[in-house]
């Protein structure tokens, strides 16, 4: 493990963030020239890498997938291999998922493959919901149709090598509302004479507020974050003619995403009507809820079962967003937890850092997923 613990904290030392990864994917690429791949497709989707392992006789075909990019993120860690970048650092820990991944080209490497197909996707700019589209899209990834696909997350707060498993959602959709609202400005003192959006904002995220529901459980579940207003100037001799105002909205599942979606632009329509102004609605960083399928949710289950892992079935999903959403909407795939300890700091948490000692954890899983599948 000496040398994939030595490419993980290489990689936390030299972060990048979403769609600047270009460094990051040379480094993988440098690793992966020891370890033969059959093929290697570069530049996908930006920067993302796809090594290709290929048995001797036809079979099935298996994509594990990792991410690329850190976040913008002041690390205050003390360690020797602590960022080296100000305000960008590995905080979401996909250093230690693209080790795994590395560890997984060692592997195959070193234990051919006797059928079916194995390929290994290093993903650009999850952070921001881009890669897996852009991925998806690009026509260099036409011809790749796996039988099944599998991406897993650290998951800080629970048992160090443990694996967390879930059926249907395993993280919600999440999609970022950007609403921009036109009145006309006028002076302070005659604001009559102008239509301020003041008034508006605030209705808005009252309407907003009253279509939470919390309980995760339910298939209503709605949470909306109010994340940044922005209305006129430090002009204190003028009344604004424009605002803005930016949330999250979280569901916990793709079909009910798109019901809150619309429901919430026709608040905002009718808002804005109300109050003579112009508006404009975008959405951005979406990231389609994770609907793992239950044959591949089966071939985790007993994977880490013939391990002798320990293994937690998830009861409710993560509110949080992964793109790899995507890939389930479009394979049969699914993906997994893998516990990096109980009491140590949360993800995007400042003093975070990947425990080196669950990569190995990651390869057994991901390396037995594979030998159930291909020899069934």
């Amino acid at each position: 493990m000496e040398e994939l613990i030595q490419l993980r904290q290489e990689l936390h030392k030299h972060p990048e963030v979403s769609g600047n990864e270009s460094k990051t994917a040379q480094r993988v690429l440098d690793f992966l020239a020891k370890y033969k791949p059959n093929q290697v497709i570069t530049n996908l989707g930006g920067v993302g890498i796809l090594a290709i392992y290929k048995g001797k006789e036809e079979g099935k075909s298996i994509l594990f997938r990792c991410e690329l990019d850190a976040l913008p993120i002041q690390e205050i860690n003390s360690f020797d291999y602590k960022s080296i970048y100000e305000v960008v650092s590995h905080k979401c820990g996909h250093d230690g998922h693209m080790a795994i991944l590395c560890g997984m080209a060692k592997t195959l490497h070193e234990n051919p493959l006797e059928k079916g197909t194995v390929m290994l996707l290093f993903q650009p700019a999850e952070e921001d919901g881009n890669g897996a589209k852009r991925v998806l899209n690009d026509s260099n990834f036409d011809a790749i149709k796996p039988d099944f696909a599998f991406a897993l997350h650290n998951l800080p707060g629970f048992k160090k090598h443990q694996i967390v498993i879930k059926e249907n959602t395993f993280t919600c959709a999440v999609n970022s509302m950007i609403i921009q609202l036109n009145g006309k400005t006028s002076h302070a003192g005659e604001p009559e004479n102008g239509i301020n959006p003041s008034l508006a904002i605030a209705e808005i995220i009252q309407v907003f507020n009253s279509k939470i529901n919390t309980d995760v459980s339910s298939k209503k579940y709605c949470l909306i974050t109010p994340i940044h207003i922005n209305m006129g100037e430090k002009a204190y001799g003028v009344s604004a003619g424009y605002g803005e105002v930016h949330f999250t909205v979280r569901s916990n599942s793709n079909a009910q995403m798109r019901i809150i979606e619309l429901n919430l632009e026709e608040n905002v329509t009718k808002i804005a009507t109300k109050f003579n102004l112009k508006t404009k609605i975008e959405w951005t960083e979406s990231f389609q809820a994770n609907e793992n399928n239950s044959e591949a949710v089966n071939f985790i289950r007993k994977s880490a079962s013939n391990l002798n892992l320990d293994i937690l079935e998830k009861e409710l999903p993560f509110t949080f967003g992964e793109d790899f959403g995507l890939f389930t909407q479009n394979f049969k795939g699914a993906m997994l937890g893998l516990g990096s300890g109980e009491n140590t700091p949360a993800l995007h948490n400042p003093d975070y850092d990947f425990p080196d000692e669950i990569i190995e954890t990651g390869i057994k899983l991901f390396h037995q997923i594979t030998k159930e599948i291909l020899n069934a």
